[in-house]
């Protein structure tokens, strides 16, 4: 598999994403400035897949999304919800678990980013172009009340993925 330009720079935005999630939780501490990173690093990646990536395919496929565009967006909504309450080493563990499953999609050989690749044909630079134009994200504060836990119950279960478990708090 020849990997083209955009599917490059998305995967190594995960390898970097990873290291920083890595160096957020050692040893059961949790370090608050390597999770920030993570977490603008995170959402400005989900941002350029959602507003930038795939709505740049649709179009190219006749107004029709990718067929694995659903799943993504339902991944994409449970990571998001991981990052509203402050971090702990389940936070941290179950975010590894969700991205372990959903970076495999997006990188595989026939994965999201090798069917926008084929898609783009020439038009790949340009979207890659605008992938490196991506603006940062604003991030809120943590918020931990029980809404917070309780939506990210229900997005985990509506990923198919696995449910998060009752002691999302701990």
């Amino acid at each position: 598999m020849t990997i083209g330009p955009i599917h490059e720079f998305l995967r190594r935005d995960h390898e970097r994403l990873a290291e920083l999630l890595d160096a957020s939780c050692r040893d059961g501490t949790i370090d608050l400035a390597a999770f920030h990173e993570f977490r603008a690093g995170i959402l400005r990646h989900i941002g350029m897949e959602e507003k930038i990536l795939l709505p740049a395919v649709k179009p190219l496929r006749g107004g029709e999304p990718l067929p694995i565009a659903r799943q993504m967006r339902l991944d994409h909504s449970a990571l998001a919800a991981l990052l509203v309450p402050t971090p702990t080493p389940l936070i941290v563990e179950r975010l590894r678990a969700l991205l372990s499953v959903h970076n495999a999609m997006e990188e595989g050989d026939d994965g999201v980013y090798a069917q926008c690749e084929q898609i783009a044909g020439v038009e790949g630079q340009a979207m890659l172009d605008q992938l490196l134009k991506a603006p940062p994200v604003k991030l809120a504060p943590y918020q931990d009340g029980p809404r917070a836990f309780a939506s990210i119950e229900r997005l985990l279960l509506a990923t198919g993925r696995g449910a998060w478990g009752s002691s999302a708090g701990a």
